[in-house]
């Protein structure tokens, strides 16, 4: 499904980058934290290692001779995520220009 330009409401840039460490704050995984795996930023959503597992059904084929059923993280929305700090462990509100200047 092709979204038009006039209703993406992001400038294109999500608040956090792989390998940054967040809490999920909304959604089934609510509570979890890990570590972000990929950002698709056209789409503005993440994937987070260990959050949103989804299961895939996977024809026998060369790379996997036997198939079967094989578990994933599937992408959350990244207004879902919050950034986790280093140090003390614990959710941080960041604004727009904080993160830029990072």
């Amino acid at each position: 499904m092709k979204v038009k330009a006039s209703h993406k409401a992001h400038n294109g840039r999500v608040h956090v980058k792989t390998g940054d460490t967040v809490q999920v704050i909304a959604g089934d995984d609510k509570g979890k934290s890990g570590v972000v795996k990929a950002v698709d930023n056209d789409r503005n959503r993440v994937t987070v290692e260990g959050v949103a597992m989804v299961s895939k059904h996977q024809k026998p084929s060369a790379k996997s001779p036997q198939g079967g059923i094989v578990k994933q993280e599937a992408t959350i929305h990244a207004s879902n995520v919050k950034l986790v700090t280093a140090v003390p462990q614990a959710p941080l509100r960041v604004r727009k220009s904080e993160v830029a200047a990072s």
